[in-house]
């Protein structure tokens, strides 16, 4: 299964049409607008999944930008956009981590209410985003990390909203911590297989010469 999801075929080698780039640049927006959004809602309610689901708008934003930059390059150039790509969505995850580490310590309930609805918000923005990029699920290693992201989104998206359920109903920071700890996880594993994949298209470009 691993070995054909990371197979290059002549079609899957190609960079995508002006559909795709369309996409992209909706998905660019979207997620720069919630990232300021968020970093609002964060500051206001005190909550670190929330800062942690905001540094991720933040990362798309880039990645986004970033996919749209290569779109019309080789397949050895959006591989290694992709290896990029994977080694922020893991240095993204350390960070969730180390955060969420640190507020432990400080013991401070965050605001649910402001949590909860920012997250909703957030959801219909990544699966809109999602929906769109659905299609393009199985390309080559830049497109694949595309959808992972948006997928990974919406996953951290619910996970906030219970989150805020979890602190409204306890009073305690634990739910906010435990939800920013599994998005880190999400965005680690999410990391290595990109990588991966982007390595075998990498070491196939070479291999062939594109």
């Amino acid at each position: 299964m691993a070995d054909k999801c990371c197979s290059v075929t002549p079609d899957r080698a190609q960079g995508a049409g002006p559909a795709y780039r369309r996409v992209l640049w909706i998905a660019l927006i979207v997620n720069a607008t919630m990232f300021g959004v968020e970093i609002a809602g964060s500051a206001a309610s005190g909550s670190v999944s929330l800062l942690a689901d905001a540094v991720d708008f933040f990362g798309d934003a880039a990645n986004y930008g970033l996919s749209l930059s290569v779109l019309s390059l080789g397949l050895a150039w959006r591989a290694r956009a992709a290896f990029i790509k994977g080694l922020t969505m893991g240095a993204y995850g350390v960070f969730v981590l180390a955060s969420a580490a640190w507020m432990a310590f400080q013991g401070t309930a965050p605001e649910p209410v402001t949590m909860g609805a920012i997250a909703t918000l957030a959801l219909a923005a990544n699966i809109g985003v999602a929906a769109m990029l659905y299609a393009y699920r199985g390309g080559d290693a830049n497109m694949r990390s595309v959808w992972l992201c948006s997928r990974n989104d919406a996953i951290g998206n619910i996970s906030v909203m219970l989150a805020a359920l979890g602190v409204l109903g306890t009073g305690s920071n634990w739910p906010d911590l435990t939800v920013a700890a599994i998005m880190a996880v999400l965005a680690l594993t999410a990391a290595i297989s990109v990588i991966r994949h982007a390595w075998r298209e990498i070491e196939h470009a070479q291999a062939v010469g594109v």
